[in-house]
């Protein structure tokens, strides 16, 4: 009776450990940026309609003006395209005036 609660207890204890030893980290939301589709660094927009040789964003960023950098240090625009699809983005539009 003993043996099985100190038994009992150990098993506990050395579950709980790895959950104590490793906290999440969290990275910063980025939704609010683009409220509407996911963002994009885009080659070119045509008529605000469809975005040519779009890509994920290669750094991550917190805010527009951020976000807008981290675009034009791969040579791109920022966008926030609804469906991106084969590297092209669909109804796209910029997050400065979304």
């Amino acid at each position: 009776m003993i043996f099985s609660r100190i038994s009992n207890i150990i098993t506990f204890i050395t579950l709980l450990t790895p959950t104590l030893s490793m906290p999440a980290t969290l990275s910063p939301r980025t939704d609010f940026i683009c409220t509407t589709g996911s963002p994009q660094c885009c080659d070119i927009n045509v008529l605000g309609v469809a975005d040519l040789n779009c890509e994920a964003p290669p750094e991550a960023f917190h805010d527009v003006a951020s976000f807008n950098e981290v675009c034009a240090s791969v040579g791109k625009i920022n966008m926030c395209c609804i469906l991106p699809v084969l590297d092209q983005g669909l109804l796209c539009n910029s997050p400065d005036t979304s």
